[in-house]
This record gives C-alpha cells, sequence and structure tokens, in this order.
C-alpha cells in the first residue's frame, strides 16, 4: 500500500508545479465542517467558527505517517507559536479516517494542531486540492483565508518543504496590512 501510494505521488510530481494555484486568490473559500483530531481528541472541525477567530491555514496532505506528510507536520508543529502569534489556525486535512488521525494528530502533529477527515474527499474536491492521477488523495496544498472567508495566498507543491514558510509570510503580509 505504501509503496503504490508511492508511486502514484511520484508520478503525480511530474504533474504539479509549484506555479499551479488550485483556487485563485481572492476566491471565497468553501466553508466545510469536518470530524477532526488534535492530540487524539476526536471534535467537529468548523471553519466558519474558526475564521471568527482570525485567518486560517488549511493544508492538505495525501496521507498520514508517509514521509512528506510527515515532514510537513513537524514543520507546521515546530511553527505553531509563530502561527498563533499572527491570531492564525492551523488545520490539515487528508483522505485518512479518523482512527488514522487520532495517532497522527499525536505523534506527528504533536498535538499541537488538528487534522481532519476528508474521506470522501469532500472538501479536498471543493478546493481542487485533488492529486491528478490518484484522486482519492489530496494534492499537497496550502491554502491561507482571511477571516471574511477570502483566500489570500495558495501553494501547491508535492515537496513540503517550502509550505509552513510561504503561509507564514503570507500571514505576516497580510497581518503588517491590517495593523495600519
Amino acid at each position: 500500500m505504501k509503496r503504490t501510494l508511492f508511486i502514484l505521488i511520484s508520478a503525480c510530481a511530474l504533474l504539479a508545479t509549484p506555479a499551479f494555484a488550485a483556487l485563485d486568490v481572492g476566491a471565497k473559500a468553501p466553508l466545510f465542517t469536518a470530524e477532526a483530531s488534535m492530540g487524539g481528541k476526536v471534535f467537529s472541525f468548523s471553519l466558519a467558527d474558526a475564521l471568527k477567530k482570525g485567518p486560517v491555514v488549511v493544508y492538505f496532505y495525501p496521507a498520514a505517517f508517509t514521509k512528506g506528510c510527515t515532514i510537513e507536520a513537524h514543520d507546521f508543529a515546530d511553527a505553531m507559536g509563530e502561527f498563533k502569534a499572527l491570531g492564525a489556525t492551523v488545520i490539515g486535512v487528508s483522505h485518512d479516517n479518523i482512527d488514522t488521525l487520532n495517532k497522527f494528530s499525536v505523534s506527528e502533529c504533536r498535538s499541537k494542531f488538528p487534522v481532519a477527515a476528508d474521506t470522501d474527499q469532500k472538501i479536498m474536491r471543493s478546493y481542487d486540492a485533488v492529486m491528478p492521477l490518484a484522486t482519492n488523495y489530496a494534492n499537497r496544498t496550502s491554502y491561507v483565508i482571511s477571516p471574511d472567508g477570502t483566500i489570500l495566498y495558495t501553494y501547491t507543491n508535492l515537496n513540503p518543504d517550502q509550505h509552513v514558510a510561504n503561509t507564514l509570510a503570507a500571514l505576516k503580509s497580510w497581518d503588517s496590512q491590517h495593523k495600519k
């Protein structure tokens, strides 16, 4: 299974480029509610409710416990202090079931941010964040959404290395414009 997923992700990497933008900046982000886990505890995550508190980073990833997704989860966990300082909520979304995410939220997310189960792929489809050749899996796409629900930034790249830095930069830019 993991070998097959690796092959699919590798094949899709050839199609995914950093310039690819799933939903356009300036578009309204699709609202969603999903079963999520943080620290191994299940709850209902509502994007509408999270936006009432400030900006939200919604990041899609292919599958829990794969190499790139583990790297990305660690990177987001390590940066949570910076996201919180900017008033931002972070939520990861994948096709994984809630039992898998309960484990992933503790071990790889280090109980610092929630991950949501999108087992029917409705959320990833509404965000146009579906892997081109493996449509049951999310493409690695990160969005920054302003409190009014507008997409401020989007980035798609199967390489997890720049997702955290790029979303933080977008949040800092937005924050500096709104402090004036």
